[in-house]
Order: C-alpha cells, then structure tokens, then sequence
C-alpha cells in the first residue's frame, strides 16, 4: 500500500509539472517580441531588425519589433523587466542600460541584474575621437599638448551627460590631468565640430569612419583595445593611459524567470546569428563588428564595463537627477 501510494503521489507531482514543460517544448507557438530601447532607424534598431529576422526564419515564428525609446534605454529595459518571463518578450539594448544607468540615475524602478538575465551579445565597436579640419591637433600626443598648454580652453562635445563618449573623456581627463570642456547635446554634435563651434567629439566608429574617410573630419585616438585596422596610424587611448579601453556593445536581454531550456533556444539561436557568415558580413559593412559570447562572457563583460563606469561617475561626481 505505501509502495502504491508513493506511485500516486509521483504521479500526482509528474501531472503537475506537465503543463510548465509542455509549454516549454512547445515555445514558440506565437510571436516574439523585441523591445528595442531606441527609435527606429537608430543603430540598435537596425541591429535588432537584423537579428530578429534571422531568429524568425531559424525558429518559423515572426519578431516583432517595439521600439520604447527614452530615458538612455531604461523604458525598454522596465517594460521587459515587467513583462511575462514566458519566452515571448525580449529586450535589445546597448550595454550601457546595464553599465551606466545604474549609476547615473539615483533610483530606477527595476533591478537590471536582478530582473533580466543575458541572453546574446550580437555587435560592438569602438569610439574614435574626432576633431574638426581646422583644429591644430593631429593627434592624440599633440591634443595632450595644446590641453595642458591651454587649460579649459579644449571643448568636447558628447551625445549628453552620462554617454559613453561623455564618460570615456572624464575618464581620459582624469587620468591624465587635463582640464577640458564638456558640452553635452541632445543629437549629434557632429554638425558643430565641422562647423567649428566645438572642437572634439567621441564617435561610434560606424558613424565616424566615413566622415574620417571623406576628410571631412580627423581622427586623434581609437577607445577599442588595439588599433583599428582600417586606421592603423590612429592611436589607441590606451596607448597614452594603459588600462583605457572601453568598446560600446548590444545585446539582448530576458525576464529573469523565463525557463531555462527558452533562454538558452534564445541563447542558441542569436549566437548562430552572430556566426552566420551573411549576418557577419553585415554588420561589418557597418563598420562595426559581430560579437557573439557565451551567456557567462556576457554577464562578464556587464560587470567590467560597469565597475569602470561606476568609478568614473564617482570620481567626477556625474549625476542626471
């Protein structure tokens, strides 16, 4: 009679988890969707696009994009946040809703560690520092020079307080002792730097390389780790201050009780992307270059990147409320 009875309740508990793994097996039964933390036609919408097609062929279901700008990505990444950790809402952002935010904003009204878990890196690149053609330096020697021979005199324009091309500057300023001006925009301060108005800009390398290459502006130094091979007589930052590289990535993101065996179909499938030698072959073309990483390498790369971060912001004192 126990024997029978223990039979029952196995039975009994086997009935009960049925439904969760039916569920699971049977993912996706319907559309997934994609909240991309930028407006359409941004950069990490047009890489969400890419990467959401091809998971729509790979997994014969459709991804539909939902573009939830505002507030550096933290929209997005509360929407997602909040949502059903069923499989069917996923979230593609840049790295640095996970690095930055936190530290920049005094309370969020989520836990990005807590409630999102890595799925997929998909791109990165670097940032160059780009001056005007009339501006004396040509490189970043030389631009070390004029700052400390002309303190406070130097502008640098950045795509608002608390961006990567904002805080990779403080960090170069702190580091070597120079005084600069930061003047944040809210659109790109690439207009002004041609114009004169101001005179540096850190740019992502995809919208820098053909203003370098059409000599409309010039290149000082590369933030990525080694030089880029399309500027090989361009220094690195790192070269001035060891230690100074930073890359700017996307990635995407789930609900942190999504099942286990959806995230790592998810994981699977957007890493295949990122292998695929025609998704490779485009995101190069963007001047940009794919970035495929285990689950454990990602949540990695979001603790690096935000240890520097946090101690820059603390050693400048950089908030936005």
């Amino acid at each position: 009679m126990k024997f029978a009875a223990a039979l029952a309740a196995a039975g009994l508990a086997l009935a009960a988890l049925a439904p969760s793994h039916a569920q699971t097996a049977a993912w996706p039964s319907k559309p997934v969707r994609i909240v991309v933390g930028f407006a359409a036609g941004t950069p990490p919408d047009v890489f969400a696009r890419m990467y959401g097609e091809y998971a729509s062929r790979k997994l014969n279901t459709p991804f539909v994009i939902d573009n939830k700008p505002g507030s550096a990505g933290n929209l997005a990444t509360d929407a997602v946040a909040k949502a059903p950790a069923d499989g069917y809402t996923v979230l593609y952002n840049v790295s640095t809703a996970f690095t930055i935010n936190p530290s920049i904003y005094g309370k969020l009204p989520f836990d990005a560690e807590k409630d999102l878990v890595p799925l997929a890196t998909t791109m990165r690149q670097g940032l160059v520092l780009i001056a005007g053609p009339t501006f004396k330096a040509d490189s970043l020697q030389a631009l070390l020079e004029q700052a400390r021979a002309r303190p406070g005199t130097i502008t640098h324009a950045s795509y608002g307080a608390g961006s990567p091309s904002h805080l990779i500057m403080e960090w170069f300023k702190d580091e070597t002792k120079t005084n600069m001006i930061h003047v944040p925009y809210r659109t790109t301060p690439v207009p002004e730097l041609i114009g004169g108005q101001v005179d540096l800009v850190l740019e992502p390398m995809a919208s820098a390389y053909p203003l370098i290459a059409s000599g409309k502006v010039k290149a000082l130094a590369y933030s990525g780790p080694a030089r880029h091979p399309a500027m090989p007589n361009v220094a690195t930052f790192g070269e001035q201050v060891p230690q100074l590289s930073m890359m700017s990535w996307h990635g995407l993101w789930a609900p942190a009780a999504t099942p286990p065996a959806v995230v790592e179909r998810l994981h699977a499938t957007f890493l295949a992307a990122s292998q695929d030698p025609e998704m490779r072959k485009r995101i190069t073309d963007l001047n940009s270059e794919p970035l495929g990483a285990s689950r454990e390498e990602m949540a990695a790369m979001v603790r690096r990147d935000s240890d520097i971060y946090g101690r820059i912001v603390k050693a400048r004192n950089i908030r936005l409320d």
